[in-house]
């Protein structure tokens, strides 16, 4: 006698691989166990209604900084992946700066994970950072599961001995050439730390402080010279690499085009950069500021039509949050404020909102800019990304009209400031499942059901071209 499903999702319409379909979704020990319709339910099965709901496969956020270990009370494990989850994000890659110490060695990885363990809604991965000095670390990392490294060509920030360091060229190439030895990719900061310091120094100088000050000082040129550099050394190295973050259209179409010469590479840009522009700036004040910094108005929709045209391979949320007091003390300039911007929660409900309710872009087309291709560019595409048997039951439930008003009480995050808060979204997240263990409920509380199930997911396989 076949095994009744665990959990059966019934009348949604379900995101599939290029299509959206009238499907019941089966869940057996928390993988998706069938599609169809009329699926048999035993006495112990639990049915959701998804009537009037799309069923996406849960969300991947291959950028968010939750700082720990020791930079918890900026935003920890528990905290920001419980936003996470009441966003539909069901896996997500944490950053391997601001913690302290950060992901550099072997030590500080397992520091990380002890952070994780028991803490997180959902799965996650690590990523490990490339800075001066640690060369000799990647293998270490790379055998204890981490394959994806980052390396910021511009300053970082921060202050003291252990800080996350900016690359040098030479670190830089010898880096790629070791990570490309290991099989792995390296995601990049791509800023030229010589064209902004030095802008950034003038303007400090000559008193220009302002929110426009700072935008002029971070030039989309210094985004393209570091983009046309790293790309160089990735095709002399065979280095695999992702542009984390990217906020022109230039840019984008610059790794397009290695991409349509061979070259292994693939783009990410934020949902900021797709709903915010650089006046976002000055009428929301440093809540708004960000690295690279908010574009024009005319910068935004030609990032929206690269996006159309399958130019971009994933949107991440880049979430980086801080106490309020290092982002809206009146006494400090726009320059001197904490830059990152904090919207995990949000990503799924804002590209939803002004990529198909208002753009009228196709449904599966932002799935997989959320889902599948971030799956399958990181080796996560055997267990998650897609609603397909055999796959995690990570899922979804969103409603593509329940418009609402987001406030700082929604927001689960440690620091309930967002540039978003004030946004009127015309869809909402109504439930997110991950491996099959429901874990947000819009209305139960509006807070998560299951904390701590989250698992550590340690990357074995080859990332793939896109």
């Amino acid at each position: 006698m076949e095994q009744s499903f665990e959990l059966i999702i019934v009348n949604g319409e379900v995101v599939l691989p290029g299509e959206v379909r009238r499907l019941d979704v089966g869940v057996r020990d928390g993988k998706i166990a069938a599609l169809g319709s009329g699926l048999p339910a035993g006495e112990s099965t639990r049915m959701i209604d998804a009537q009037g709901l799309y069923v996406l496969p849960g969300m991947i956020d291959m950028h968010v900084h939750f700082n720990e270990p020791a930079f918890g009370h900026w935003e920890g494990f528990r905290t920001g992946s419980a936003a996470l989850a009441k966003g539909g994000c069901t896996c997500y890659a944490d950053m391997p700066l601001n913690g302290n110490p950060p992901t550099v060695n072997l030590e500080a990885l397992q520091l990380k994970a002890q952070a994780a363990e028991g803490q997180s809604a959902v799965d996650y991965i690590f990523w490990g950072g490339l800075v001066p000095g640690n060369l000799e670390q990647l293998e270490k990392l790379a055998a204890a599961g981490v394959t994806i490294f980052k390396a910021f060509i511009s300053n970082p920030g921060g202050s003291g001995e252990g800080r996350f360091r900016e690359v040098d060229d030479d670190t830089l190439f010898q880096g790629m050439q070791k990570i490309a030895a290991l099989g792995g990719i390296l995601a990049l900061h791509a800023e030229s730390e010589d064209m902004t310091a030095a802008l950034s120094a003038a303007a400090v100088r000559e008193g220009r402080s302002g929110a426009r000050d700072f935008a002029a000082a971070r030039p989309p040129e210094a985004e393209l010279e570091a983009v046309r550099r790293a790309l160089l050394y990735g095709e002399r190295t065979g280095c695999r690499l992702h542009f984390v973050h990217i906020s022109t259209a230039e840019a984008i179409e610059l790794i397009h085009a290695a991409k349509a010469r061979g070259q292994d590479v693939s783009a990410e840009t934020c949902p900021h950069y797709l709903l915010l522009d650089e006046s976002s700036m000055e009428t929301l004040g440093p809540v708004a500021k960000c690295a690279p910094p908010l574009r024009s108005k005319a910068a935004q929709e030609a990032l929206w039509t690269a996006l159309a045209e399958g130019k971009i391979d994933l949107v991440a949320s880049d979430h980086s949050p801080c106490p309020p007091e290092l982002k809206l003390d009146p006494a400090m300039t726009f320059f001197d404020a904490w830059g990152g911007i904090s919207g995990a929660q949000s990503s799924l409900e804002l590209l939803f909102h002004e990529g198909v309710n208002r753009r009228g872009l196709p449904v599966p087309l932002i799935s997989s800019l959320l889902s599948a291709l971030p799956a399958k560019r990181f080796g996560l595409d055997h267990r998650k990304g897609a609603i397909v048997p055999g796959l995690d039951a990570d899922l979804v439930l969103l409603d593509p009209s329940a418009s609402y008003t987001l406030k700082a009480e929604d927001l689960l995050y440690r620091h309930k400031h967002s540039p978003y808060t004030g946004m009127t979204l015309s869809c909402r997240v109504q439930a997110t499942i991950s491996r099959g263990t429901v874990v947000y409920t819009a209305g139960a509380g509006d807070g998560v059901l299951a904390e701590g199930g989250g698992a550590w997911l340690r990357l074995g396989r080859k990332a793939a071209a896109l």
